[in-house]
This record gives structure tokens, C-alpha cells and sequence, in this order.
């Protein structure tokens, strides 16, 4: 099938978490015999941060999106495709392309990966544009959410509602090699995001100060005015090409998930399983569904809140930590890689597209 997908960004992961889901979803359909063309706005500096050359594996058309007007433009020449993809989080001028692909003819997907976060503001505003333009879309995925989010976007009238985990691909995300730029007991790769800054100063900042003797390592935009212990080291955007070496230096990885993602549960982040794939370490904050991910205990470590981080880290030896990461890799591995990803959008696809 031809699939136009209308996203944040394929080529740089620069204030762009979902990146390295949308390149594995679209690398498996590639090799699942489907054609993609990614449109992607000239927006926020992306294409000066770029990680990736256009990949053989997708047709990369980056427009720009000065006005609505362009944007409409843009989105005829997705016009003849079997699939047209809209997803949330776009950045730029959002609204207008989510009436737009509905007008593009063929199938129409709109592909949420923040659900929690886009269903708590539609279902607080009866006047949300686009709470008025789910009934036309024929399917909405999402890239985390179980159960839940399938009930709540039942309930505010899509047609049918389908959970597309996170995973990793292994040909990108796997044990890498100690880079001494990356050294650090405990390490955390977030962009400083407000509906996580709350939960970052607890579980990573109130960790670092109740574990005064040992190394912080904090990557990702944003954190550069952020009061930090003195035992913290800040080291900006790690690109995915670093991804390997960042989650495999440290004693141990920390996830820290968005809030309106713990509220719902089942939202496992993108980082959850590039960590995992990397044979690494790694603690968790705690979230409703993640032993239906991860084994707490013996494949990942979960923390309620600052104060477990740092009881976690002083319990932790190379040992242990190795024996955790060993474990969670091969449970990726078995059931979470964006070859199993891919396969289940192409029978979804096969399925439902005429």
C-alpha cells in the first residue's frame, strides 16, 4: 500500500521523543512490502539537527508551514494514497492538517502518540476542534495506553481505537560500548517537558541530593537554567547515533514518564524499550502496566518515588545490574521490536483498507 504520514519529524529526534517510534514503525512497513512518504513541516530547527539522511526506506518530504494555506497545499499531493496518516503532535498548525487528510481521500488514520495527554484536553473542552473531527477518521492508533485509552476514545466517538506499543529496533538500539562521555552511576536522556518537570525533580533531582556521593548524568533540551545538586552534570541533546553509548556507560538508566501517561497506565515510553534493547540497567518510575512489559525485579527496577531511586541505585552492583539488563533485552526482544509492531499494522491494514 501507499501510506503518506503527516508527522513531527523522521530525520531528527531534536525536541522530538516519538522519532525513533516513527522510524521503526515505517522501517517494518518498508519491509512488509508497503511504500511510505513521511511530510514533515520545516520546524524548530529539526533540519539543522538532523540524526538521519533521508532513509531508503521512506520518501521524506520536508514542507514549509509559514501559513494554513501552505499546509493545505502540502497535504493534496498525499491525494491517490491508499493510507493517509495524521499524527498528534505535529507542532505545527496541527488543527488545520487534521481537517485537511481527512479530505485527501483514502484511508484515514489519525495516530496519537500522547494519547492521556490529547484525550484529558478533549474530553475537558466540548469545543476541542478536533473532539468534533474523530468520528471521520476510520481508525486511530496509539502508541501506548492499553484498555483505557481504547474505552475513553470509544467513548468520545471513534470508530475503533487500536494500541501500537513502543518497542526497539535492534539494528539501531542495542548494547553499545562504555563511552567515557556518558560515565555516571545513574543516567536520564528527557527533554525538559512541564507535564514532566514535577516528576523529573523528584525521582532524578531528589535521588541526586539524597545520593550526594554519587554521579548524575542528565541529557536532553531545555534543562541548561534548571537549578541542579552539585553531583548532577548536564550534557544537552544526545542524538540517536549516542543512544547505545549513553544506556550502556551508566551503572543504571531512569525512565521518568509524563504525568497524564502515569494517570492512564499502559504507556510504556519509547526510552523504556531502547534502554531494554541495549542490554542496560534500568529503573522506572511506577505506572499502572508495566509487568505486562518489563518483570519488576527481574528485568527492570520500579521506584514510587526519589527516595526508591536512591535506595535502588545503593543496592545495585555491576553484577546485578548486568543480570537486570540481560533479561530485559531478551524480553524485547521475544515480544517488543518493531518487526512485531510493523506486523500488526500490516494486518490491521490488510484488514480494514479496500
Amino acid at each position: 500500500m501507499n501510506i503518506s504520514f503527516f508527522g513531527s519529524s523522521l530525520v531528527s529526534s531534536w525536541w522530538n521523543g516519538s522519532c525513533t517510534y516513527y522510524r521503526g514503525v515505517i522501517r517494518g512497513l518498508h519491509e512488509l512490502g508497503h511504500a511510505v512518504t513521511f511530510y514533515e513541516p520545516n520546524a524548530y530547527d529539526r533540519q539543522l539537527h538532523r540524526d538521519i539522511d533521508d532513509p531508503p526506506w521512506a520518501e521524506v518530504v520536508i514542507y514549509e508551514a509559514q501559513d494554513a494555506e501552505q499546509v493545505r497545499a502540502v497535504v493534496q499531493r498525499a491525494r491517490g494514497a491508499d493510507v493517509v496518516v495524521k499524527t498528534s503532535g505535529v507542532g505545527v498548525f496541527d488543527d488545520v492538517l487534521e481537517e485537511a487528510v481527512l479530505g485527501a481521500g483514502g484511508y484515514t488514520i489519525f495516530w496519537d502518540v500522547d494519547a492521556p495527554a490529547t484525550l484529558s484536553r478533549m474530553e475537558a473542552d466540548d469545543g476541542d476542534s478536533f473532539r468534533a473531527l474523530l468520528p471521520s477518521y476510520d481508525l486511530v492508533l496509539t502508541y501506548g495506553g492499553g484498555d483505557p485509552v481504547v474505552r475513553r476514545y470509544t467513548a468520545l466517538g471513534a470508530k475503533e481505537c487500536v494500541v501500537v506499543y513502543n518497542a526497539v529496533d535492534p539494528t539501531t538500539h542495542h548494547p553499545g560500548s562504555p563511552d567515557p562521555r556518558f560515565a555516571a552511576d545513574l543516567a536520564l536522556l528527557a527533554n525538559r517537558l512541564p507535564d514532566r518537570e514535577e516528576r523529573i525533580e523528584e525521582f532524578f533531582l531528589r535521588a541526586a541530593s539524597l545520593s550526594a556521593e554519587r554521579t548524575f548524568l542528565l541529557g536532553g533540551n531545555g534543562w541548561e537554567d534548571k537549578p541542579m545538586p552539585p553531583n548532577v552534570r548536564r550534557i544537552g541533546h544526545v542524538g540517536t547515533a549516542d543512544h547505545n553509548a549513553f544506556n550502556s556507560t551508566p551503572l543504571v538508566v531512569l525512565n521518568v514518564t509524563r504525568d497524564s501517561m502515569v494517570a492512564n497506565g499502559w504507556s510504556p515510553a519509547t526510552r523504556v524499550f531502547e534502554v531494554a534493547g541495549a542490554g542496560a540497567c534500568q529503573i522506572t518510575d511506577a505506572w499502572a502496566g508495566i509487568g505486562d512489559f518489563l518483570t519488576p525485579d527481574r528485568e527492570v527496577l520500579v521506584a514510587a518515588d526519589g527516595a526508591e531511586v536512591s535506595a535502588h541505585l545503593d543496592s545495585l552492583d555491576p553484577e546485578r545490574a548486568a543480570a537486570l539488563g540481560s533479561a530485559a533485552l531478551e524480553r524485547v526482544l521475544a515480544g517488543h521490536t518493531y518487526t512485531h509492531r510493523a506486523v500488526q499494522v500490516d494486518a490491521l491494514l490488510r484488514e480494514r483498507v479496500p
